[in-house]
């Protein structure tokens, strides 16, 4: 249930700090939550604290160090609007010598966590913390998303969560799970919307020159961005769909360049991509159409058969499935040159 503008109680936001804590995901919240005073005629607004073991000032992974405003114990005794349970990462080398972000959730903060949200009306995780939520069984039985880098690993970890690797934030009934770091903005201007509206989010939006809620389905990442799959042969495939995709790339098409069954090519793609060629190659495209309405001036008819959709009706449909907007719209909000 939204906190009502007048009930200033009602939308203290506690922030869980703990050694090691990803900077941004902490000083990026309050930042949307302070221009929310700045944008309102009344008092009415966010009171962010910063919530840790003990009022020691805490390092976190930028080196920087901050200071607590209160323990965990005392803001057990609080009435919390918003819990908000930023993320920390380490790098770890794998046995066949890749690098890879490891999410980490330390059980004494998890614990800490876990009775905290007992007395939250909203809890709410930023690009990693989604790990922490997650291990404190507050994620059980719900869709939540993470940065994409460790979305196999919360879903490998906590096989109860349904893990969504694409949208920026997702939202299941009181609990909220945002994506990378620049998400959090969007995430927290969502709660801006839900609080106090959204012609008072919009103003804040402004305020921070940004794009009003991106809408919470809206991918988190390029497609060139994705995860390097595993195997050769599919790095080879995505190159290859990359390269072509101005042709009709079918299912068939694509399994004899990798010599396999079009069964085959769909179980590879699920295990490595974890979509189907049909999904992916969708994607692509919309991926590559964006780039030519953010930097083109090229017609709608010429995108899309640039782009291998062939009609402009299939481009529009493509872009409200992964978007949950136009290409007219698009191009208009994030154009980056003039024609």
């Amino acid at each position: 249930m939204a906190a009502s503008a007048s009930s200033p109680m009602d939308h203290l936001v506690v922030i869980v700090l703990f050694d090691g804590v990803d900077l941004l995901d902490v000083t990026g919240p309050p930042e949307v939550f302070a221009l929310l005073r700045r944008e309102t005629e009344d008092a009415a607004g966010y009171r962010v604290v910063l919530a840790a073991e003990t009022m020691d000032p805490v390092t976190t992974s930028a080196g920087v160090r901050i200071l607590p405003d209160l323990t965990f114990d005392e803001a057990a005794g609080r009435r919390i609007g918003t819990l908000l349970v930023p993320g920390s990462v380490e790098v770890q080398t794998d046995a066949d010598g890749q690098r890879r972000v490891h999410a980490l959730a330390d059980p004494a903060v998890v614990d800490r966590v876990r009775t905290l949200a007992a007395r939250t009306r909203r809890v709410t995780s930023v690009c990693v913390g989604a790990h922490i939520l997650a291990a404190a069984g507050l994620l059980d039985g719900k869709r939540a998303t993470t940065h994409w880098s460790t979305a196999r690993q919360l879903a490998a970890e906590h096989p109860l969560v349904e893990v969504d690797a694409d949208p920026i934030f997702i939202r299941e009934g009181d609990v909220w799970t945002g994506a990378g770091i620049s998400a959090c903005l969007d995430l927290s201007l969502a709660l801006v919307a839900e609080d106090f509206g959204e012609t008072v989010a919009l103003r804040v939006a402004r305020q921070l020159v940004m794009y009003l809620k991106r809408p919470s389905g809206q991918s988190q990442f390029s497609v060139p961005l994705e995860p390097v799959s595993t195997t050769r042969r599919v790095e080879d495939l995505r190159h290859h769909i990359t390269r072509h995709l101005a042709e009709p790339l079918t299912v068939d098409d694509l399994a004899a360049y990798a010599h396999v069954s079009s069964r085959q090519l769909t179980r590879i793609l699920k295990e490595e991509l974890g979509v189907t060629p049909g999904v992916y190659i969708e994607s692509a495209r919309v991926e590559r159409a964006r780039a030519a309405l953010e930097t083109t001036d090229d017609t709608l008819e010429r995108i899309a058969s640039t782009c291998g959709f062939g009609t402009i009706d299939t481009l529009i449909r493509a872009f409200r499935r992964r978007l949950d907007t136009t290409p007219t719209d698009y191009r208009r909000r994030f154009r980056t040159d003039t024609p």
